[in-house]
């Protein structure tokens, strides 16, 4: 499956369930660096998970010159089903409003590695990415002493909630807006009648996660390929 998103970093040009046939890799690599190029990625990602196949695949992928994403080159797949425990100290409010959208983004920026000009590409698209994911997603924002300092998303999934965009401003870490933010993604899981969590974890959240009761269902090692750059 080969998808892309409207922004330039690695993972919104991306190949995942990867299905390829021993004797075919060389020419399907060749297929899917074409498919990118075509609609102008100078570079995505390969989302290599257990069921991939052929088995050494990463490896064949690597030797044709895929590199593992400096940022998260694992990814675990973390699942759980008892009650995540709630947190003192933080308030966690819906993103209802426009507003409070902005503030959740600005929020989710801070913290990130984004540059200058890709944060003010996101500005430009920040009212039709609400009106597009207020359908699609249940969105958060956490506050410490009345200050946002978090945010956090989720998608409603037949079977689970699907926890997504996670962030935290760094002079607020360790004082649990990432947990009460699990914990009112669980509630809202809860009260749609799916009351389990389905996470994409890298190295900084799955200790964490770990520590609230998800368990790592699945691994998935991802590659940057850079192929199509001229």
């Amino acid at each position: 499956m080969l998808v892309t998103w409207p922004w330039v970093s690695p993972p919104a040009a991306a190949a995942h369930r990867l299905r390829f046939s021993d004797a075919d890799v060389v020419g399907r690599v060749h297929e899917v660096r074409a498919w990118f190029a075509e609609r102008g990625r100078r570079q995505f990602t390969w989302w290599v998970g257990d069921s991939a196949t052929p088995g050494d695949l990463a490896e064949r992928l690597a030797a044709l010159g895929a590199e593992p994403w400096d940022e998260e080159p694992l990814i675990a797949t973390m699942l759980v089903t008892d009650a995540p425990p709630p947190v003192d100290g933080v308030e966690v409010v819906p993103v209802d409003t426009y507003e409070r959208f902005v503030l959740a983004q600005e929020v989710s920026w801070r913290a990130s590695v984004l540059s200058e000009d890709e944060i003010a590409s996101r500005r430009e698209r920040l009212e039709t990415r609400w009106h597009r994911r207020r359908a699609e997603e249940t969105t958060y924002l956490a506050l410490v002493d009345g200050q946002p300092v978090a945010s956090g998303a989720m998608l409603a999934c037949p079977f689970a909630g699907f926890l997504s965009g996670a962030a935290t401003l760094p002079e607020a870490r360790g004082r649990g807006a990432f947990r009460a933010l699990v914990r009112a993604r669980w509630d809202e899981a809860v009260r749609r009648g799916t009351p389990a969590l389905v996470v994409g974890a890298g190295a900084m959240s799955r200790p964490i996660l770990e520590r609230i009761g998800f368990r790592v269902v699945s691994e998935t090692r991802v590659f940057v390929d850079r192929s199509s750059r001229s």
